[in-house]
């Protein structure tokens, strides 16, 4: 048997797994050490220990497993790298060059790169990198250009909308009310004609356009001049789609009519856990409400270490990521021809399936979206349920989300989405036992466990840095 992640990294000095015992930390036990005083070293090591294997076997479950969650994705080394080091522990409020603290020339200097590499890969004439993530970038923009009670266009959830455009999420908090445009379910985009019309009567002060269940390429270019009628920018988030667009096989929202674009940076871009913003716009007021609301609007000290990974990232796909793109693409729609071969409901079937890295399939034959997901991750097929257009329960949805990013970055093909169909299928459909499904799945794993389309290509994927060698003492 192939070693594991975890055993690699560790070799003989390394950490061994701590038993929880009865009754222990953790547990309804009374803790008996005053909440003022030091707690007991070898408790405390313990605690330690116990988060550290629960890493380590976190590490080890996904090396063995078919990760399909479409938001997720691997970094590189060399941006892995930058995680742990010394920018970690610092601080540097504001801009470059204008901060609040001292000791940050060499912040300067990689933020100064991050912003350069941004403009370059999105051909944008702005960028701010200080978001920490897609939602802190959304909130970011709905400071900037919207007021309580403003009407803001969006997709519903059902039709694969963010929860940041819910009532529970950034727009709630924002206080905005949602103008929803008309869906065409059968293609998954926007319905163009009736949404001319809604718009035209709300008449909304900002339109967001960007989905978590992201097919096809949205609409701009058609519904840019009804935008331009009732005077609304266009806002598109490109969480999903990020990397996408930077390679050049989606559409290119900030040259089709958008103003400003939001996005997490660790989906198809294979970044770090961060955020951005992008505007391609020579109103200066805009810049100046977009600036002010990353900071101080929304962030304060901007996680300098995720920082510089993104900037490796953004260097990264520029480098590599139009092959990256091109093959989550083909990747994505190899899958859906193969789940649809073997009478899985795949939607937009007629439309090649996807133009993106997800796929929506609906599953009520098979017990249903939360239902498959289990089964599929007891089996080590990693996904998650989602709502189709209809649902109303996002607990008990009928579909299942499928991407493609993280096996495509370690090397998966086409002929390999055939392989994962018949996974699938073999769970699904001919009731083969999920622990004889999740051996098949490691055997199958293991030939791809190493990172692609970066720098340092062929490192360990999915390996564990025991940086100490030794447990707490």
């Amino acid at each position: 048997m192939a070693k594991t992640a975890r055993n690699r990294a560790r070799g003989a000095g390394g950490s061994a797994r701590v038993p929880v015992e009865k009754g222990g930390w953790g547990s309804n036990r009374p803790v008996t050490a005053s909440p003022l005083g030091d707690a007991p070293v070898r408790e405390m090591g313990e605690m330690v220990e116990r988060i550290r294997s629960a890493a380590q076997r976190h590490s080890e479950r996904f090396e063995l497993a078919l990760p399909l969650i479409a938001s997720e994705n691997l970094l590189s080394p060399y941006a892995k790298e930058l995680l742990i080091s010394d920018l970690h522990s610092r601080y540097a409020e504001g801009l470059p060059g204008e901060r609040y603290y001292e000791g940050n020339e060499q912040v300067d200097e990689i933020e100064r790169i991050c912003l350069d590499l941004a403009k370059k890969l999105f051909r944008c004439n702005w960028a701010d990198v200080r978001p920490i993530s897609g939602t802190v970038a959304n909130l970011a923009v709905l400071k900037a250009l919207a007021e309580a009670g403003d009407l803001v266009g969006t997709a519903r959830l059902s039709e694969g909308a963010h929860i940041s455009s819910a009532s529970f999420g950034a727009f709630g908090l924002r206080s905005v009310k949602p103008v929803h445009y008309a869906w065409d379910a059968e293609r998954m985009t926007i319905d163009v004609p009736k949404t001319r019309a809604i718009l035209r009567e709300a008449r909304p002060k900002l339109c967001l356009f960007g989905l978590s269940l992201f097919l096809f390429p949205l609409p701009l270019k058609e519904l840019e001049p009804t935008l331009q009628e009732i005077g609304a920018l266009a806002w598109y988030d490109a969480a999903h789609v990020l990397g996408l667009i930077a390679g050049g096989v989606f559409q290119d929202p900030l040259h089709e009519g958008v103003q400003v674009m939001s996005a997490s940076t660790h989906k198809t871009l294979p970044g770090p856990q961060h955020g951005i913003l992008l505007a391609q716009t020579q109103d200066p007021e805009v810049l100046k409400r977009l600036t002010g609301a990353a900071f101080p609007g929304v962030t304060s000290n901007h996680h300098l270490h995720a920082m510089a990974a993104l900037g490796v990232s953004l260097a990264e796909h520029l480098a590599f990521g139009r092959a990256y793109a091109r093959q989550v693409v083909a990747n994505a729609q190899a899958l859906g021809a193969a789940l649809e071969a073997r009478g899985f409901e795949v939607l937009a079937s007629g439309l090649g399936y996807t133009k993106s890295h997800t796929l929506a399939v609906r599953v009520a034959r098979e017990g249903g979206g939360a239902e498959v997901a289990r089964r599929l991750s007891a089996a080590g097929i990693i996904t998650n349920k989602n709502l189709l257009p209809g649902d109303t329960s996002p607990k008990n949805p009928q579909g299942i989300r499928l991407g493609t990013p993280e096996v495509t970055r370690v090397g998966m093909r086409e002929k390999e989405m055939a392989r994962i169909a018949e996974l699938m299928d073999g769970l699904l459909h001919h009731d083969r036992p999920a622990e004889t499904v999740r051996e098949e799945v490691a055997s199958f794993k293991r030939d791809f466990t190493n990172v692609h389309y970066c720098f340092a290509a062929g490192e360990a994927a999915y390996r564990y840095y025991d940086l100490v060698g030794r447990p707490p003492a």
